[in-house]
């Protein structure tokens, strides 16, 4: 089994497979509605899909192909039909792992786009879910289990408090003889969003909590598990990166 990240993109390339998550289409008219002017990204994602995916035949997308939950705004309605009439172009294979964003996910879709279980789905000895609700146990006895949902970041901050932060990759184990699952894989990779508008969320901050019944069930060695920036390197160990996050309130004012 080849599982390698796509340099510098938020795409895992799995034998001949690409796999990407959380596209989160027409996210742009959410930011307009709160006063933000962004043009939108999808044709540049579209763009970067098929150049990532050049020598893959099939398609994974994890989740949350739109934004609107619930609902659907009209962005979404002109931009992901298109969006995947023109993948399929591309991939002879496409699926989509159920995300908590895709409610009437299938309006939008080609009839040859397979719509998978928001429980997961299994190819060649590997789980892929949304990760927002329980794996199946078909899932579960994968050897290693891709999840996505939580944008995961990493945080750096530097000698006078300024932060920042960079989407990662974490790539870990699951711990032996955990008493919860049984069969569970051996290992899991957490994968970033694929839309860069959405930011991420600091895995290596100590305040900051992660989402999803498995991220949050103690099966997951989180600790020992390691963070890669897109472009490859391995910052070390999620425990030997931890820091204290800042969190702004607003104050009141008498």
């Amino acid at each position: 089994m080849d599982i390698q990240p796509i340099y510098s993109v938020p795409a895992l390339r799995v034998d001949d497979s690409l796999v990407i998550a959380d596209l989160h289409i027409g996210i742009e008219s959410h930011l307009m509605k709160k006063g933000f002017h962004v043009v939108s990204r999808t044709k540049d994602m579209l763009d970067c899909i098929i150049e990532s995916g050049r020598d893959c035949n099939r398609l994974i997308v994890l989740g949350d192909v739109k934004d609107s939950v619930p609902g659907s705004s009209k962005q979404e309605y002109r931009e992901i039909p298109d969006f995947f009439e023109s993948l399929l172009e591309r991939f002879d294979i496409i699926d989509i792992v159920r995300g908590n964003h895709d409610t009437n996910i299938e309006e939008f879709l080609p009839s040859r786009v397979k719509i998978r279980p928001a429980s997961g789905m299994v190819l060649d000895g590997v789980g892929y879910i949304h990760g927002h609700t329980w794996p199946s146990e078909i899932v579960m006895g994968s050897k290693m289990l891709v999840m996505a949902h939580n944008h995961p970041s990493v945080m750096f901050k530097d000698g006078i408090g300024k932060q920042m932060t960079e989407p990662c990759w974490v790539k870990g184990d699951f711990i032996p003889n955990n008493g919860k699952f049984d069969p569970c894989p051996k290992s899991f990779i957490i994968m970033p969003a694929f839309n860069r508008i959405l930011g991420g969320s600091p895995v290596n901050v100590f305040d900051e909590k992660f989402l999803g019944p498995m991220m949050n069930s103690g099966t997951l060695d989180l600790p020992n598990s390691c963070i890669y920036l897109l472009d490859g390197v391995n910052l070390g160990k999620r425990s030997d990166l931890m820091i204290k996050g800042k969190r702004y309130r607003e104050e009141k004012r008498p």
